[in-house]
């Protein structure tokens, strides 16, 4: 039976989407976020400070949440330093203890969170292949540790149950985040229109690997909050193919009707420093939802290097035997869903069609 659910981070990439998801599935929701939601929504928004204690203690025993998505997560303006930095790790620590102990006592039940393929260490040099769940802790330090001893701790304490989810490139719309390819992607290919350049891919190499539609892991999270097989259990989750990020450039210069340039390795986080008159231009002319182009990308032009440069390994994958194995087959097209996203985006003026 649908309970009440707290998603964290609501209006991040994989909060506003297991929002809808849930949402749309009868749940009662409530969305904990700073800014008020910029879509059309029945759920329930609260603006809450994660590192204050306090503030938790207050506001969050009185909802009646059964389950909780935690989808909250502090990034450093340096993404990739960030990724290793201790005081970051101690903040996404605090903001979790925070919020469970805000919930502790109450009704919860469930308690979902949202790993990656760094806990293989494919930020840190070429991955094993494929990643599996029961592979032994990697040994670099990681936030991701940090919580998830946190939420055995508590689970075993509080009686209710958790599930880790490890997502890989997870594709959706969420503004201003910090690991946004969509957003990279759709303003880069939309800024070289504007200039009346080819669509000239940025990255070097040709790295094997795979993404997440953000659906689809809505659809996983859905999943866990109900099914006995999910309880206390890490699961991978990916789209079911691979693919390489050069490969899917055609479906960019489709969606936005133009030809494909000779490959040119560059750094979108310095081509991108001065492009604001450019996309201001481009925000006028086609009528776009007011904003900078900051407030669209956030810090994803580092995410977009990382992600399309990375020529000492060959592939980064995860095995989803686990996941399927437990009960939930969901598989999204790589290609399809890219463009999906991309007109979906041009339809709701936040990128130009």
């Amino acid at each position: 039976m649908p309970g009440t659910l707290l998603v964290a981070g609501a209006l991040g990439l994989v909060g506003r989407a297991a929002l809808q998801r849930f949402e749309a599935a009868g749940w009662e929701v409530i969305g904990l976020s700073r800014r008020p939601p910029d879509f059309g929504t029945r759920a329930r928004f609260l603006a809450l400070d994660l590192m204050d204690a306090a503030a938790c203690r207050a506001t969050l025993p009185g909802l009646g949440v059964t389950h909780l998505v935690y989808a909250a997560l502090q990034e450093k303006p340096a993404l990739r330093a960030g990724w290793l930095d201790a005081e970051q790790i101690e903040t996404n620590r605090a903001m979790l203890a925070h919020t469970l102990a805000g919930l502790e006592g109450g009704p919860l039940r469930h308690v979902a969170v949202l790993q990656g393929t760094k806990a293989y260490g494919v930020h840190l040099g070429q991955m094993p292949i494929p990643g599996r769940e029961d592979a032994p802790r990697h040994m670099h330090p990681n936030f991701y540790w940090a919580q998830e001893d946190l939420l055995r701790e508590r689970a075993a304490r509080g009686g209710w149950h958790w599930t880790v989810l490890r997502p890989q490139a997870v594709i959706g719309h969420a503004r201003g985040s910090a690991m946004n390819l969509l957003a990279a992607i759709g303003a880069y290919a939309a800024i070289s229109r504007e200039l009346g350049l080819p669509l000239v891919y940025p990255g070097r190499g040709d790295r094997i690997t795979e993404a997440t539609d953000a659906r689809l892991l809505a659809s996983a999270l859905l999943w866990a909050a109900g099914a006995e097989a999910a309880r206390d259990q890490i699961f991978n989750v990916a789209n079911g193919d691979v693919l390489t990020w050069r490969g899917l450039w055609p479906v960019v210069a489709r969606v936005f009707g133009m030809e494909i340039g000779a490959p040119h390795p560059m750094p979108l986080t310095a081509l991108m420093v001065d492009k604001e008159p450019v996309w201001q231009r481009i925000v006028a002319r086609h009528g776009l939802r007011p904003g900078t182009l900051a407030e669209l990308v956030g810090a994803s032009w580092q995410f977009a290097d990382f992600a399309f440069s990375r020529e000492e390994q060959t592939a980064s994958l995860v095995s989803t035997i686990k996941i399927r194995q437990a009960g939930f087959g969901d598989c999204v097209d790589s290609a399809a869903m890219l463009e999906w996203w991309l007109r979906h985006l041009q339809e709701a003026r936040i990128l130009p069609a």
